[in-house]
């Protein structure tokens, strides 16, 4: 962004001190500029048409209307960038599904660390969500349930790569899965313990048993396994079936977990018997890995531009030559099935 128009923000939180935080913390940025401040989601939308800001922070638990309801009817009206920060909790995915871009928890203020940590990401946070197909965020994405009756065995697997936008449009897949398919295993870039709170949603509201992964988990046939917010994620062939195996380490390519990690381990055990997923988000995360996994035969699909929040991982994967098929979100969960 050097030597273009700043970003333009709107901050919105009902707390002075977080307002503050956010706005200095943000503003060290040149790429940035804090357009206005808002106390609550009325005063947020005089801003708006007053400002004309490119992204907004949000805070989730405002007086005289929630965060997720002033999103839900703001969007529609005003297609706008949106950041959900909140206190660790599920909301943060209703937001989400109500079209905000991304979210972050709320730092502990005397954690001087645990704010310059905030304020990094919520600032690279920002320079996505400026990048992002707004309109593409605010649609539902309706996905036919796949009618599957032939049986999965425990040689095959399905790995999936996403990052921003991508716990809906993951959620959108698995929903329409039968129990039938191969096991799942997903890399999701989020942060530690929501990734347990994305896996028991996704447990609730679809028909596949879905856990935050752990060394030892096998993948199973209508099982998905999401990998832990702060460990990488890779599988072992053990006999006819794979063993996940989850530890720290560096991020790679930015990210830990990283989808390059999960889906070279799947070229090197599973070969042409897995087929690989890289869906919507920002970076180069993962093309390596869905490459090797297609030139040891496994099928690749790559999520078309029309239909990602932000188009970056599936386009530098296209690029390369790692994706065998694009296809728009709704139409994964079909050609996977066929891909079988």
């Amino acid at each position: 962004m050097m030597g273009s128009t700043p970003i333009k923000v709107l901050v919105v939180d009902d707390s002075m001190v977080f307002r503050e935080v956010i706005t200095r913390g943000i503003a060290s940025d040149p790429d940035i500029t804090v357009v206005a401040r808002a106390i609550d989601p009325f005063d947020a939308r005089d801003k708006i048409l007053q400002f004309a800001p490119d992204v907004m922070t949000c805070d989730v638990q405002m007086p005289k209307m929630n965060g997720i309801e002033f999103i839900r009817r703001l969007l529609p009206q005003y297609p706008l960038p949106v950041i959900v920060i909140s206190t660790i909790s599920a909301t943060v995915f209703d937001a989400m599904n109500a079209g905000a871009v991304d979210f972050l928890s709320k730092p502990d203020l005397n954690s001087p660390t645990g704010v310059e940590g905030f304020i990094r990401d919520l600032i690279a946070k920002i320079k996505i969500a400026a990048k992002a197909n707004v309109q593409l965020v605010q649609q539902a994405v309706s996905t036919g349930q796949v009618e599957d009756s032939k049986p999965a065995g425990t040689d095959k697997l399905i790995a999936i790569g996403a990052s921003t936008g991508g716990t809906e449009a993951v959620y959108s897949i698995i929903k329409a899965l039968p129990t039938t398919l191969p096991g799942i295993v997903v890399v999701q870039h989020i942060p530690p313990i929501f990734s347990r709170m994305f896996a028991e949603r996704l447990n609730a509201q679809t028909a596949l048993r879905v856990k935050e992964a752990e060394t030892g988990d096998y993948v199973e046939p209508g099982t998905a396994l999401i990998a832990p917010g702060d460990q990488h994620v890779q599988i072992h062939k053990v006999g006819g079936r794979y063993k996940v195996e989850c530890f720290t380490g560096e991020r790679v390519n930015g990210h830990c977990p990283s989808v390059d990690v999960l889906f070279a381990s799947v070229a090197k055990e599973a070969g042409a018997n897995a087929i690989g997923v890289i869906l919507t988000g920002m970076g180069y995360d993962g093309a390596k890995g869905l490459l090797a996994m297609r030139r040891k035969g496994a099928k690749t699909i790559g999520q078309d531009e029309k239909s990602c929040v932000v188009y970056g991982m599936p386009k530098v994967a296209f690029d390369i030559g790692a994706v065998g098929k694009q296809a728009a979100l709704a139409n994964i969960p079909q050609l996977l099935y066929t891909m079988l």
